[in-house]
């Protein structure tokens, strides 16, 4: 170990980095619409609230259920996209709880719709932990210029992280320019995804015990090669009491159930702007968050592309990584992933095959930074360990910022390290390009450090990103402050490979 490797927090940088000025704050006035039902009982009458708020609305006179709407309209419909539609499709859920719902009026059932409406505020927390890629739309820019999608986490009530987008350009001269976010974030639909019988099989086995066996065995018999969640029903009927022991089976189902519902597919409209779109948690392994999206552009060997997310869903006890798999940002699949290294926080994934196979780095045993492969970029194999943690800022843990980066030289990949009073910093070490579990270099320095400026947020002293992007000689990292802000540092990338070669 090298005595002249500790770091202190506001350590000067590097000369081959420069910070640049933009700082992207939190905006709490970001909000969303969500469904909100009012309690479960009053216990003294033994009803739903939700039947209790909607019997008052059917109280209340014509004249007044216009004026109450018309009021609602007038406060909120400035801060959403067609409220009127959102009403209403709120109240599609309650229709069968409204005494002649059929000949209720459009305005008594849109503020029926109101009256089962919450704001939420996706930011009202922090903003955080960004990556970036290439924007699949790079027209009408001049010579030198980068149109970029940039993700990013946002924290709001109750701590539930959601994953949402920023776009600019990258131009010469060291300038970076964000487009104004769009003024009417708002959450996509969601239909469930269709599921294979082997990616059940694989993701059963991890969740039941060698007794269930027989039981899970005897589910999957049941089921085509691929299906979605409605398919599930009529298969299942038949799995009794009569046919396997009744604990087990329910125990199997359960686990068969939710898995099903974990995966789905996600559509926004692309007629609005993609700095609206808002990944919320949409199954009940992230019901208490999505979290650190690390983006690739993925290049398939016939030249195609795509864009590939690892995340992170958390549903309040457990931790999962799931993939997000886009061509344009508007429609999006979500996939929970298995095997042995899909086990932690963090996978990051190469932008295309090597030797035939995915790759991925991987947290895998919580603490040092592995190599992964897959042959569908669903179910992973054991990684290989490429670097623990040796220098002092590291020796709590190792993990990536992201996706590795080719360069001739080999893959670049950012990583972060934990130190004394849970210091984090960005460092860097380069792989093998054909076989990425060999290692040609690593920085003993991190390259970014928290300055004084940046360690105070949400959770001090911290510098994290989820993935860099190159544009000429510069290496691109946008990272986050202290789990509250973003900023952007350039890296002169030949100076950093240079000095990864020499050590």
């Amino acid at each position: 170990m090298n005595a002249g490797s500790a770091i202190r927090v506001g350590g000067d940088d590097p000369d081959f980095v420069r910070r640049l000025s933009p700082v992207l704050q939190p905006d709490p006035a970001r909000v969303i619409t969500k469904l909100f039902l009012p309690g479960q009982e009053i216990l003294a009458r033994g009803i739903s609230r939700a039947d209790a708020v909607i019997q008052r609305v059917l109280a209340m006179s014509e004249d007044q259920v216009s004026l109450t709407l018309a009021a609602t309209l007038a406060d909120f419909g400035g801060r959403h996209h067609d409220l009127t539609a959102i009403f209403a499709e709120h109240y599609k859920p309650l229709a069968h709880r409204t005494p002649g719902a059929d000949t209720q009026s459009a305005e008594r059932q849109a503020l029926i719709g109101a009256y089962c409406t919450q704001e939420y505020s996706i930011e009202a927390a922090a903003l955080f932990n960004p990556s970036m890629v290439a924007h699949p739309d790079q027209s009408g820019l001049n010579p030198g210029e980068l149109r970029f999608v940039m993700s990013v986490r946002a924290v709001g009530e109750g701590h539930i992280s959601s994953i949402e987008f920023r776009t600019g350009v990258l131009g010469s001269d060291d300038l970076i320019e964000f487009d104004a976010p769009g003024q009417h974030p708002h959450l996509g639909g969601v239909e469930p995804a269709v599921i294979s019988r082997e990616f059940l099989r694989r993701a059963l086995a991890e969740r039941i015990s060698p007794v269930d066996d027989e039981t899970a065995t005897y589910v999957l018999s049941l089921l085509p090669d691929s299906f979605i969640a409605s398919d599930l029903g009529n298969a299942l009927a038949s799995v009794t009491g009569d046919r396997l022991t009744q604990g087990s089976a329910d125990d199997v189902l359960e686990h068969v159930r939710a898995i099903v519902s974990s995966n789905y597919r996600l559509s926004f409209d692309p007629n609005r702007p993609l700095s609206e779109r808002v990944i919320y948690p949409a199954s009940a392994d992230e019901s208490h968050g999505v979290e650190d999206a690390r983006f690739t552009c993925f290049v398939e060997d016939d030249g195609s592309s795509r864009y590939l997310g690892t995340y992170t869903a958390y549903d309040g006890s457990k931790v999962a990584p799931r993939l997000l798999e886009t061509v344009d940002f508007s429609t999006f699949d979500s996939t929970r992933l298995t095997g042995p290294a899909a086990k932690n926080k963090g996978m990051a994934l190469f932008p295309r095959r090597v030797g035939g196979q995915f790759r991925a780095l991987s947290r895998w045993d919580r603490e040092s930074i592995g190599v992964a492969s897959s042959s569908d970029a669903v179910d992973w194999s054991n990684a290989v360990t490429v670097k623990v943690p040796e220098q002092p800022w590291e020796l709590i843990q190792l993990g990536n910022c992201g996706p590795p980066i080719e360069t001739e030289q080999g893959w670049l990949v950012l990583t972060h390290g934990v130190g004394p009073m849970r210091v984090y910093g960005i460092g860097a070490m380069l792989l093998d390009l054909d076989d990425p579990t060999s290692v040609l270099g690593v920085l003993d320095q991190p390259i970014l450090t928290p300055t004084p400026q940046e360690r105070e947020g949400y959770v001090p002293n911290v510098v994290y990103s989820c993935g860099a992007l190159t544009h000429g000689t510069d290496l691109v990292v946008p990272y986050g402050c202290s789990d509250s802000s973003i900023r952007i540092a350039l890296v002169d990338l030949p100076e950093l490979l240079k000095r990864l070669l020499t050590r």
